[in-house]
This record gives C-alpha cells, structure tokens and sequence, in this order.
C-alpha cells in the first residue's frame, strides 16, 4: 500500500512524544494521516476520503533508532564466541590477533559489491526488527583505501534501501598488524591522510575513537578527534569500556554529541559529561553477549541528568545482536530502566545523538512518518516478549516495508 496518502486508523495506544514520553490512550479513538513520507495529522475521526489502514486497536511505537553499529564486514567471528565460552576475555583474544584485527582481511580484500550485498542483507533483517534510521561505522578496514571503501559501502546501500544509514568514520578503531610496534605512526596517517582523504569522500558525518587502555590513549584520541572537528566531522567515542581511562571526561572537553559504552565510567566522568550534556549511548547487548555483569552505571548517570541513548553494538565479534526490542529489554531487566526510559532512550534520544531528533525518533506532525505497528496494545509487552517479534507492520518514510 505504497501510495501518498494514508490514514491509519483503529489505533490502540499510540506512544508519542511532546517534551515528554506520553502514551495516548485508545479510547480517544486516535488516528494518524500520512502525507507523502511525513505524519500530517494526528487526532480524533480525521474528515476526509483516504486510503486506511485498519490497526484493529494495536499498539503503535516510533521505528527504533540504533546509534551505534559496525555492519561493514565481510564474515562473522563465530570461532571467537566459541573461545569465550570457554573461558578467554575480549582482551586475551585480541591480543593473539583476533578481535577487532581479525575482521580487517575480510574487509581489504572483498570488493565494494561484495560488501554491498552484505551490508544490504543486514539492513533489511534491522528494518524487519523495526529499526529505521541506523548510525553505521567504518573500522575495519584500517588504511585510507579500506575505510574509504566501507564508507562508499554504506553510501551505496544507503541509496537503495528505505533504512536510513548516519555514517561515521572509525579508523581509530584498532592498530592494524603494520603499525603494531608504531602506535603514533597510525595516529599520524589518520590525522594527515585518512580524515582528510575522508572529508574529501563527503559521506561521512561522524569521527569516533576507540579511546580505552590498550588502544587509543588519552592523547592520541584527543588528538585525532580535534583533527576531525577541523575538517568538520562531528566527535563521537568509544569510551571506558573495560576500564576507566579518561574517556568520558574527553568527550566533555571535546564537546562530543555522544561516548558510548561507559560500563567503567568513573564520578568525575559522569559529572564531566552532565556538564557538557554529552549523551551517554548504552550498549547492554555487548556486556551480555560477552558474557559479562559490568553493565553501564544508568541510573546514577540519569540521577546527574545525563541523557540516555540506547543502541546495539551490532558487530561481528563483541555484540551480534541486531534486535533493539531485546535492547530494551536487557535495558529494563539489567539496567532497571522503565519501559517508557528505555523506549525513549531506543528513540528520540538516539536520534539526538545524530542530530535528527526533529526529522526522527517520535510520532509528532512534521516528522517522517517511520512507525511500528505492534501485535501488542501496551507498551510493557515489548520487553516482556523479547523472544518474540511481536509486529504487524514497520512503516519507513510513509511506506510499509512489505505489503499489509
């Protein structure tokens, strides 16, 4: 039912926002009109001869919005799930080359189609999983002409496929084996070669670092991050993952729009990024898929009014994970996050993280018009069902991604 004009009608609850996260309950008999790929109207018996759709009292939610994946690479790292199961860390296993290392031959030696129909298939099982607008990183590549190619990657797919795909740079992602023993010799090629010849490309948005002990340190981050802000790529981090390294109070002094991870984020930190309202974007699913119980320290982080962001992770080796309902959910069972928290953080505040938060992540008139249509009527089901995919339809700029 691809036409543009569509009035939605028979909505159970419908979860919008409007300064705040609010559900309009169904017995106003709420109904929504999309024009063209936006929401024109919503309100009560809406006049006029449209094209309806019957929603038969369901739940409907904003599409998700992921702020934070790596879906360029060639293979999965399966043998590497296998080892933590029993018993090697993230870290032993990167340090005998496997890790984020592992993924860059795949990535050098395929070709841009090859990657292309990868990256393609991933996008269309996040669209099926009510994911909308994804932030997508580079990384594994690790030379100019690699990165750039993961990124003409994602511009490609990002043409043809309804999702929308926010790119970022992330050679600052690992050292590559050529500068394992000339750590500031792959600092010197991203500041002077890689974001430049990046800028350049015109498709990137974003620089993130991998700023943790054992990678980028302190210096190297800021560094490269300042040398990004001069050719107009936007700072984002990789911040204390595994140990407290600085990293947070860096995305504070940089101005960063988001550090991401945080599971070792110290006080000082959490004040640092409340003072320069950097958005702290939560990945559970990586704390879970390495079998760890660190999670991200959330509640004292929204106690300092630091806003939260929710997002997957998806990568080939620490966080397979795809489904940001099972997000939220990991969100409210490990993290205590109430569902309306969690789902805000799933949304709107993701969105804030890509500076998109007036053209995505609510139901609101003027917005695209990226919605989930849920077998569900109240919003505690969703992570109650996390086993499940319990939706009727995803609709992407006013289209439904497959026939009613």
């Amino acid at each position: 039912m691809n036409r543009s004009v569509l009035k939605l009608i028979n909505i159970g609850n419908l979860v919008t926002y409007a300064d705040k996260l609010q559900t309009i309950n169904n017995t106003i008999d709420t109904q929504i009109l999309i024009r063209d790929n936006q929401i024109d109207t919503i309100g009560k018996n809406i006049s006029g001869d449209y094209p309806t759709f019957d929603c038969k009292g369901k739940l409907i939610t904003p599409g998700f919005v992921d702020s934070h994946t790596h879906p360029v690479f060639l293979n999965g790292r399966e043998e590497e799930f296998g080892l933590r199961l029993q018993g090697a860390t993230y870290q032993e296993i990167a340090e005998k080359g496997g890790g984020i290392n592992s993924s860059i031959l795949g990535v050098r030696t395929a070709t841009v189609e090859e990657l292309v129909n990868a990256v393609r298939k991933r996008m269309d099982r996040f669209l099926k999983l009510g994911t909308t607008t994804i932030e997508a990183k580079s990384g594994y590549g690790l030379d100019v002409e690699s990165e750039l190619k993961s990124l003409e990657v994602l511009d490609i797919v990002n043409k043809d496929h309804p999702i929308d795909i926010i790119p970022t740079f992330l050679g600052a992602h690992s050292f590559p084996p050529e500068f394992t023993n000339d750590h500031d010799g792959y600092v010197n090629l991203i500041c002077n070669e890689m974001i430049p010849a990046v800028t350049e490309q015109g498709i990137a948005k974003y620089c993130d670092v991998f700023c943790e002990n054992g990678y980028f340190n302190i210096e190297q981050s800021r560094r490269i991050l300042e040398t990004a802000k001069s050719f107009r790529l936007i700072p984002r981090l990789h911040a204390d993952e595994f140990e407290d390294s600085g990293a947070a109070e860096l995305s504070a002094e940089i101005n960063a729009i988001s550090a991401d991870h945080l599971m070792a984020i110290s006080e000082s930190g959490i004040a640092k990024m409340a003072e320069a309202n950097v958005i702290a974007t939560i990945l559970p699913g990586t704390t879970f898929f390495l079998g760890s119980s660190n999670y991200a320290p959330v509640k004292k982080l929204i106690n300092t009014e630091v806003e939260i962001a929710l997002a997957t992770d998806y990568n080939p080796g620490s966080c397979h994970i795809q489904s940001m309902p099972f997000i939220i959910s990991l969100a409210c069972i490990y993290l205590r996050m109430s569902v309306e928290e969690a789902l805000l953080a799933a949304t709107y505040n993701s969105a804030k993280t890509l500076q998109l938060e007036k053209e995505v992540g609510s139901i609101e008139i003027g917005k695209k018009a990226d919605l989930i249509i849920w077998d569900l009527e109240k919003l505690i089901e969703i992570p109650y069902n996390f086993s499940d995919l319990p939706i009727i339809k995803v609709m992407k700029g006013g289209k439904f991604i497959n026939k009613p």
